[in-house]
């Protein structure tokens, strides 16, 4: 197995969706989480309203099983986009949320550069 047959198996099993897209399911109650490291997001910016999650405790903060998770996780079927940088990292996150019942778990095509691209709000980088 490849990585680019991971990450394509991955996809396959995701509705991926734009920046537009992502930003009505954060307005219906779903979650956006930056999986990007520090350095990225002080590099490129951030999305106002992005929860913020290392990718290496992403299933323990949104699994509504575990003893570690985020107060904003409502359950199984809440929608919830991951985002990295440029929308490869976030597919096999999502993927793996899937793994753990999070049943509407997808990705940002495109990443955070795609959504900056968009004209969505962007908090600017630090400099």
């Amino acid at each position: 197995m490849t990585i680019e047959r991971l990450l394509a198996a991955a996809r396959a099993r995701l509705v991926r969706v734009s920046p537009e897209e992502a930003a009505q399911l954060v307005a219906e109650g779903g979650l956006l989480v930056d999986i990007r490291p520090v350095e990225q997001r002080r590099h490129e910016g951030e999305v106002p309203g992005a929860l913020v999650i290392d990718r290496n405790v992403l299933e323990w903060r949104l699994d509504p099983a575990s003893d570690h998770r985020i107060p904003e996780v409502t359950g199984y079927d809440q929608a919830i986009v991951v985002m990295c940088s440029e929308g490869y990292s976030s597919s096999l996150a999502a993927a793996a949320l899937q793994d753990v019942g999070l049943v509407r778990a997808t990705d940002l095509e495109g990443g955070f550069q795609a959504w900056a691209a968009s004209g969505l709000p962007v908090r600017a980088a630090a400099r």
